[in-house]
């Protein structure tokens, strides 16, 4: 029981924790969501309740740990230690479920037990980025970070040198192997962009040997593990869908070409998914929530009179929606547009995803 005793001896009594707005608070729990989204993290916060000998720590990616010897022998080792949680760390269930009165599952899989509450836990969202950031001096600053280097809460305090090169580990740390890392890569380069997976999968197959069905499961793949979302039209699900990923600043990391529009949209789309399920895009409109009847528009460098033709169209089709207020987010713009219909709120990034 080599693997269990040495489990058994990790103590994290140690480990510095910044809160975050989710926590784990039933005793039987599922987190999934994508790598580094600080899954472990928010275990670390739940074992500081217990003491180091009531806990039995297993992380499945450690190439240490004997799959078959834990399986066989994890029940009657809970019980002679006396143990009363249980930590399944990169768990993609190989095996049934000892007895034991707190389990904490980590998991990329979707998968639903009965009597567990399901965490799907994002990235950092902008309030979470600050309480984190300890390096910048101020909002701007951290902001600039935030917008240049993206959101996973590793990557803040990084030397600022190192912060590329750990970004393109983590999307290979993502990948199984080659033609998933080919796959995530044209999904991050079409970010913002309106693209069938038939269109992505014909451009990929002139670069590589990939068969339809492949390319389609590895899309299903990523969706169902949160680490690309695609975002339906409004009221036309055949349409096609906007693609998005959990951490835009990937974009800035597997290319030179500079899509800076599409990154900004894509950290607007992230704050959304933490506050909406109901999110849409619809023509001019960026973002549609459909439950507070807003448009949410992100124009990173506004400007009322060059965007004046803009604005009218979204506003024509803001009405057809009987949208009440759209927001258009930005840089570091803030004002207010007259319109007798419509209330049109020009907002800065900073102040909308704190408000």
């Amino acid at each position: 029981m080599k693997s269990l005793e040495t489990c058994y001896e990790i103590n994290f009594s140690k480990i510095n924790f910044i809160e975050r707005k989710v926590k784990i608070t039933n005793p039987k729990t599922i987190i999934s969501g994508a790598s580094k989204t600080g899954k472990t993290y928010l275990i670390y916060d739940f074992l500081s309740n217990f003491k180091s000998n009531e806990y039995l720590y297993i992380d499945f990616s450690d190439l240490r740990n004997d799959l078959i010897e834990i399986a066989k022998n994890l029940e009657e080792f809970i019980k002679k230690n006396e143990i009363i949680v249980l930590i399944l760390e990169n768990f993609e269930f190989q095996f049934s479920l000892p007895l034991c009165e707190n389990i904490i599952i980590s998991t990329s899989s979707n998968e639903i037990i009965e009597g567990f509450e399901h965490i799907n836990l994002n990235a950092l969202d902008f309030e979470e980025y600050l309480l984190h950031d300890n390096k910048h001096q101020n909002i701007t600053q951290s902001f600039n970070s935030f917008l240049k280097f993206g959101n996973l809460p590793e990557i803040i305090n990084l030397e600022e040198h190192k912060k590329i090169q750990r970004l393109q580990e983590i999307i290979r740390l993502i990948c199984k192997d080659e033609t998933q890392y080919e796959i995530l890569k044209i999904m991050i380069e079409n970010i913002d962009e309106k693209k069938s997976l038939f269109q992505l999968f014909n451009s990929l197959k002139t670069k590589i040997k990939l068969s339809k069905d492949k390319f389609y499961e590895v899309c299903k793949i990523l969706e169902n593990s949160r680490i690309i979302y695609f975002l339906p039209k409004y009221n036309q699900e055949k349409s096609t869908k906007k693609i998005f990923c959990y951490n835009y600043s990937f974009l800035n990391a597997i290319t030179y070409t500079k899509k800076f529009k599409n990154e900004f949209s894509n950290m607007v789309f992230l704050e959304l998914i933490n506050k909406y399920e109901d999110i849409y895009y619809y023509e001019q409109i960026d973002f549609y929530i459909k439950s507070k009847n807003i448009a949410v528009v992100s124009i990173p460098f506004f400007n009322t009179f060059l965007n004046n033709n803009l604005i009218k169209k979204i506003i024509k089709n803001a009405l057809e929606l009987n949208i009440k207020e759209i927001n258009i987010i930005t840089i570091s713009n803030n004002e207010k547009i007259q319109d007798p219909k419509i209330k049109i709120n020009v907002v800065p990034f900073y102040e909308w995803a704190l408000s």
